[in-house]
This record gives structure tokens, C-alpha cells and sequence, in this order.
């Protein structure tokens, strides 16, 4: 079986390749993200139960870093369902790779529980997920921190533009609908303070956006009454 030092490059490649053809919302820049914060998350957890002499949380960093690196492979919104199939995919791609198989299907199952729209779906069996596998908390807040803040801006807009026809008035109601919502659906402590943040950032900025925009309202008032002066200036 290959150890976490031979594998972790292994799958980092070939996610730099699958994330490749993604648009720039769900890059590799994304995954790093996701994995950096991940590891954060777990840093601060285990630091302050240290700290506080309490019970230090056992977590398995292998199945930290290799479930943020994956979490996206297969995604819904991205996957062809008649060539793929998301629901083994990581664990043929690991095994290919010299995992463990029971590391395989463990984080094949971890990737499948991130996704907030599927937790939605099911909230009790995710909260089983996770008495099961408390990476999956992890990865959950370390993802969905990167769609909210500055950076969930980005990606909001870079998504709507790249794989729809919505309009950018049609994203900003995605803030109401799902952006904004994030935070109180955070698993860990560290997740709460940073969705906290950038929570704070996302409605500056809606702020901002309801200022500027208000200026739509005056376009059919003003082009009536500049319409009326040119008729007028040829009336004389």
C-alpha cells in the first residue's frame, strides 16, 4: 500500500488535471484553498483543547488532506453521469493509486457529504456522517468558508457567468438564498468565527450593490423625459 508521503503528490496531480477543465470558480486554486483552511481548522481545534487540558479530538490528516483535495471530483454540477460515476470515483482513483481500500471508500464517502445543497437534502444522515467520520466537519467548513467572504464574491459571479445565463442581478439573490445562510450551518468552532467574518463581508458588500444598482430604477424616467425634450426641440 503506498503511505500518505507517496500518495498525497500522486492525487494533488491528478487533481491539478481534473480541476483543469473547470472554470475558474472550481480551479485548483479553489481545492488549495480549501485544503489550507482545512488544515487551519484542524490546527485550532486541536491547539485550543490542548490547551484548555481537555480531550484532544483524533482526526486523521491523510483523510483531511486527501478529502479537501477531492471533494470536488465528481461534483454534480460538473460530472458527465453517462461516462462517470461520481459515487466511485475517488475510490477507484485511490485504489488506482495504492491507497487502502478502506481509506478509499472512507473518503469517497467524506466527498459525498460535503456538498451543502445534498446536506440539505438529508441533514440528520450528513450529522451521521460526521459521528462517523468527524474529517467530514473539516472539510465541510473549510469548502464552504470559500463560498462566502471576498473570495465567495469571485466565485459567485465567475460560476454564473461561466455555466449559466443568469444575470449578475440573478446571482446577487443567491447571497439571499443560500450565501448568507452558510454560517450558522458551520460544524466546527473555527469555521463559526471565519464564516462569521467573511459572513460580515458578503453583506457589506450586498450593501454596496443595492446602492449602486438603485441607479437602474432612473433609466425610464430619464429616457421619457430626454425623449420628450427632443420632441419639443423639433416641435420649435
Amino acid at each position: 500500500m503506498a503511505t500518505a508521503a507517496e500518495l498525497v503528490p500522486k492525487v494533488e496531480e491528478h487533481v491539478r488535471r481534473y480541476m483543469s477543465k473547470y472554470d475558474a470558480s472550481h480551479d485548483f486554486a479553489h481545492v488549495k484553498r480549501v485544503v489550507h483552511r482545512a488544515h487551519i481548522i484542524h490546527d485550532k481545534i486541536v491547539a485550543d483543547a490542548a490547551q484548555k487540558d481537555q480531550l484532544v479530538p483524533q482526526y486523521d490528516m491523510t483523510t483531511i488532506t486527501l478529502s479537501a483535495l477531492l471533494h470536488d471530483v465528481g461534483d454534480r454540477k460538473y460530472v458527465d453521469v453517462k461516462k462517470e460515476d461520481p459515487t466511485t470515483m475517488i475510490t477507484t482513483l485511490l485504489v488506482g493509486l495504492g491507497a487502502d481500500p478502506d481509506l478509499a471508500s472512507k473518503v469517497q464517502t467524506i466527498c459525498s457529504g460535503v456538498s451543502h445543497f445534498e446536506e440539505m437534502k438529508d441533514v440528520q444522515y450528513v450529522r451521521n456522517l460526521i459521528d462517523q467520520y468527524p474529517e467530514l466537519a473539516i472539510v465541510q467548513d473549510a469548502d464552504r468558508i470559500d463560498s462566502i467572504g471576498a473570495i465567495g464574491i469571485g466565485r459567485v459571479f465567475t460560476y454564473g457567468g461561466a455555466k449559466t445565463l443568469r444575470s449578475m442581478t440573478d446571482s446577487m439573490e443567491i447571497f439571499d438564498r443560500k450565501l448568507l445562510n452558510l454560517e450558522p450551518h458551520m460544524k466546527t468552532w473555527p469555521g463559526r468565527e471565519m464564516a462569521h467574518e467573511a459572513t460580515r463581508r458578503l453583506k457589506i458588500f450586498k450593501d454596496w450593490w443595492v446602492e449602486e444598482v438603485v441607479i437602474e430604477d432612473g433609466y425610464e424616467q430619464r429616457i421619457t423625459e430626454e425623449l420628450s425634450l427632443m420632441d419639443g426641440e423639433r416641435d420649435e
